[in-house]
């Protein structure tokens, strides 16, 4: 007997009872599609938007204006080579020839840091801000370090979980292992660097989506940063050519192919099992009906998990990012005389991203406060991969930018969402200004309706939007890519033994990786084979 009461059935798309229902069509549940599809398996995707791709999509979100902005997720370094190969993947990457360039104010004057160009010119760069080479041998030496761990643990990610004690074995480092899995974060920065700006551009990728301090107990920070360096055994973050849906779009393509059914516009709102058959209860325009599962893969978040099978619910989960895409008709020109725009803007270009002003933002989002000097970083993909903008847009010279918030977590938004929001981006577009030597007003494009080419999204507009729980991009905190109790063999098991959750909030979730999607697949394939 099945553990839910059933309605009276009704046809599914193309009826019949599937080896597989994958309820959710972001970038994760396609990955899992396409592997079961191509495994021989019957498999049907069943997702509540007109459209697959989740927060992986590109659109034109401006009235009368080609660029096809990558609006959600933006950049690619969690996303195996593995799966590319494995499901045949129309899609490429492109190297930023720029990893980051940090603008500040020193002695009076506009300087900066630039990481990226060859070896030379960073370390001059590293020389020039700090007067020495200390910082930049130190730099060398933390991400020789990081780089040991990224090329040891990616590799696990698609694999049965490890033990704690098998991955450290991994690692081989003990210095590593304690500066990376059981110290904060920021011991391990204080101890290695003395400058405030060096040491703030390497938290910042302790803190994308994650609201802690350097020295949280937690390790929340430790997890979100490791995830950050790891990807593709570099840490390299690349550019989707054609935008973020140029995957999402090869991956419903290789899906449909080997023979799913994709469902768009039907939303899953229940799933009954017995732990050995399943029946998915969904509604579309055309009214309610029933499929029929052997497996049911959820991607989605372990809130929407717990609502669909009548669970508890986990604790809540909560966002902490603004979201920018932006276009302007011409790069700004910057404060600091020896930095080219094409070049700052190419890579990661930081915004009061220094050691303390970091501090200082957390503490006062903690407070319940917006930050005086709201961090955030921006980068450009029209520079790295011109081809999502029309031609004429190109012709013109004219630029994406795309800018992350940090610190600002969903409470903020509470009262007034739409307000604070307005507040949030006025005041963290003023702290770029500050580095510019013209607005940053003066170079943003205007729509058809003659409104300037800004959107912004709050941790609450994405909740209402994707539906990501408080509008966190992980679906809830990052999990260290180990075992743990109740975990299971491959980190994607749930309380019933047929529904498996395939999202980012899967051991090993978060971020662009298809890693979920991919080790779901993995698990139901293993049970099937058995």
């Amino acid at each position: 007997m099945l553990t839910r009461a059933m309605t009276s059935p009704t046809p599914p798309p193309a009826s019949r009872t599937y080896d597989a229902v994958v309820v959710g069509g972001g970038h994760n549940g396609l990955v899992a599609a396409a592997y079961l599809a191509r495994a021989g398996r019957s498999v049907l995707v069943l997702e509540r938007l007109d459209h697959t791709g989740g927060a992986a999509v590109s659109t034109r979100p401006f009235a009368g204006v080609d660029a096809r902005l990558s609006r959600y997720s933006y950049l690619v370094s969690l996303l195996p080579e593995k799966i590319v190969r494995d499901l045949d993947l129309d899609f490429r990457v492109r190297g930023r020839t720029v990893s980051s360039y940090t603008p500040v104010e020193r002695n009076g004057r506009p300087t900066g840091l630039l990481v990226g160009g060859g070896e030379r010119r960073t370390r001059e760069s590293f020389a020039r801000l700090t007067g020495s080479d200390r910082e930049y041998a130190a730099w060398q030496r933390f991400y020789d370090m990081t780089g040991r761990v990224a090329r040891r643990v990616f590799p696990t990610l698609t694999e049965p979980l490890p033990t704690r004690e098998e991955l450290r074995r991994t690692v081989d480092d003990e210095a590593a292992w304690r500066a990376l899995f059981e110290e904060p974060i920021g011991v391990a920065i204080e101890e290695r660097f003395a400058d405030d700006l060096v040491r703030g551009v390497v938290l910042t990728d302790a803190l994308i989506g994650t609201f802690a301090d350097a020295h949280d107990p937690s390790l929340s920070q430790n997890r979100c940063f490791l995830y950050h360096v790891i990807g593709g055994g570099t840490g390299a973050w690349d550019v989707p050519v054609g935008g973020m849906g140029a995957l999402t779009d090869a991956l419903a393509g290789a899906a449909r192919s080997a023979g799913a059914v994709l469902a768009t516009g039907h939303e899953a709102v229940r799933i009954d099992t017995d732990g050995r058959a399943a029946e998915v209860t969904y509604r579309s325009a055309d009214g309610e009906g029933v499929a029929a599962a052997r497996h049911v893969l959820v991607n989605a978040s372990p809130r929407e998990l717990a609502a669909l099978t009548g669970q508890a619910p986990p604790p809540p989960a909560e966002g902490a990012q603004l979201k920018v895409n932006m276009l302007l008709t011409r790069l700004p020109a910057l404060r600091d005389p020896a930095a080219d725009p094409r070049e700052a803007f190419a890579g990661t270009f930081h915004i009061a991203e220094g050691y303390a002003q970091l501090a200082a933002a957390h503490a006062s989002a903690a407070a319940g406060e917006l930050p005086a000097a709201p961090p955030s970083e921006i980068y450009c993909h029209s520079l790295t991969d011109p081809t999502v903008l029309g031609p004429d847009l190109a012709a013109r010279g004219m630029h994406t930018l795309t800018l992350f918030g940090l610190h600002t977590p969903a409470r903020l938004f509470a009262g007034d969402n739409d307000a604070v929001r307005d507040e949030l981006l006025k005041s963290t577009l003023a702290q770029l200004d500050a580095h510019l030597a013209e607005p940053l007003a003066d170079c943003l494009a205007t729509d058809a309706d003659g409104r300037p080419c800004v959107e912004a999204r709050s941790p609450l507009d994405l909740e209402r939007d994707l539906r990501l729980p408080g509008g966190n991009i992980f679906h809830r905190e990052l999990s260290w890519p180990h075992a743990q109790d109740g975990t299971g063999r491959w980190g994607v098991e749930t309380g019933q033994a047929n529904v498996l959750l395939c999202g980012a909030g899967a051991v090993r979730g978060g971020g662009v990786s298809g890693v979920p999607g991919h080790n779901a697949a993995m698990a139901v394939l293993e049970r099937t084979r058995s």
